[in-house]
């Protein structure tokens, strides 16, 4: 899962950045409001975390700008500026959560979980397909019980497919959301990626359609 954090102030943003990618999410920052619009246009993100307070544009210009676009990607807004009216124009402006300076770092991934969760119209905090079980609150993954140890892209991988179960995911598209920018990003490797899964966690929850890409069936 891939994460745009909006932040001008550098070691804010540089704590958000750490704890994200600690949390399993690719990650790419922005330090103003004109960098995060043509970010949010060229690049494909599960949700971004956006500050109002930044140069060259204000952050509720850009979330104005990506909503009138028809953008949908989920958007939690920060602020130092508590106030209620403050709260309801950022909703109003297409904000899906906000945020008041200073906050707690469990909070704010708690809120970003809740909101890839609702995206991708996930009920449970846990994903689970069978006897596989995901827990993105502590970054777990186990089978029949059993915990499976999985590298930083490999969880990326299964963590974008159970929260789009029974829809078929090019390899393009998981491309997108398991890298962030800076990286050079290849989507031959989402094959070895996969081929990695079926051997730790067994070869029955990822089915590959052919020519098309892959799908992890819902949890009955």
């Amino acid at each position: 899962m891939r994460i745009l954090v909006v932040e001008d102030e550098a070691s804010l943003a540089r704590q958000l950045a750490t704890a994200l990618g600690h949390a399993g999410y690719a990650v790419d920052c922005a330090a103003d409001g004109e960098r995060a619009h043509i970010l949010g246009h060229d690049e494909e993100y599960d949700a971004v975390v956006l500050d109002l307070g930044l140069p060259k544009m204000d952050g509720l210009t850009v979330l104005r700008l990506w909503r009138e676009a028809g953008l949908a990607v989920p958007v939690l807004v920060l602020t130092a500026r508590a106030s209620w009216h403050e709260k309801v124009t950022g909703i109003d402006s297409g904000a899906d959560d906000y945020l008041a300076k200073p906050f707690r770092m469990e909070e704010l991934l708690a809120r970003l979980r809740a909101l890839i969760r609702r995206a991708s119209r996930q009920v449970n905090p846990e994903l689970r397909c069978g006897t596989l079980v995901l827990d993105p609150r502590a970054g777990k993954v186990t089978v029949d019980g059993a915990i499976a140890r999985l590298t930083s892209h490999e969880f990326r991988v299964l963590s974008y497919l159970m929260h789009h179960p029974d829809r078929v995911v090019s390899q393009s598209e998981l491309t997108e959301h398991i890298y962030a920018q800076s990286f050079d990003r290849d989507s031959n490797t989402v094959e070895v990626f996969v081929a990695r899964l079926r051997r730790k966690l067994g070869p029955s929850f990822i089915e590959t359609v052919r020519g098309l890409g892959y799908r992890m069936k819902a949890d009955s």
